[in-house]
C-alpha cells in the first residue's frame, strides 16, 4: 500500500491509536513499520491474528481492499477520535 497519498494527519492519529492500543511509542512504531519491521505489532497480538497480519502485509492488493471498506474507515474514525 502507498502510505504517499495518506494525509500526515491522519496517519499520525492512526499511528498514535495503534500505539496506545498496544504500548509501543509513536515514533517507535513509525520507524518499525517504515522499516517493514512488525515486531511491536506482532507482539501484541496472539498466534491466530498475527498469522492472518503476515498475510495481509504480503498482499498489498489485500491490504488496499480491506482499508477502503466502510468498516475499516469507521474504525479508523473511532481510534483516531474523528467521531466525537
Amino acid at each position: 500500500m502507498n502510505t504517499n497519498n495518506i494525509d500526515p494527519n491522519r496517519m499520525n492519529g492512526l499511528l498514535g491509536a495503534i500505539s496506545r492500543k498496544i504500548g509501543v511509542p509513536q515514533e517507535q512504531l513509525r520507524k518499525e513499520l517504515e522499516e517493514g519491521k512488525f515486531d511491536s505489532a506482532l507482539s501484541a497480538m496472539n498466534s491466530s491474528d498475527a498469522a492472518r497480519f503476515r498475510q495481509a502485509v504480503n498482499n498489498p492488493k489485500l491490504i488496499e481492499r480491506m482499508m477502503s471498506t466502510p468498516q475499516a474507515k469507521a474504525l479508523y474514525e473511532k481510534l483516531s477520535g474523528g467521531g466525537r
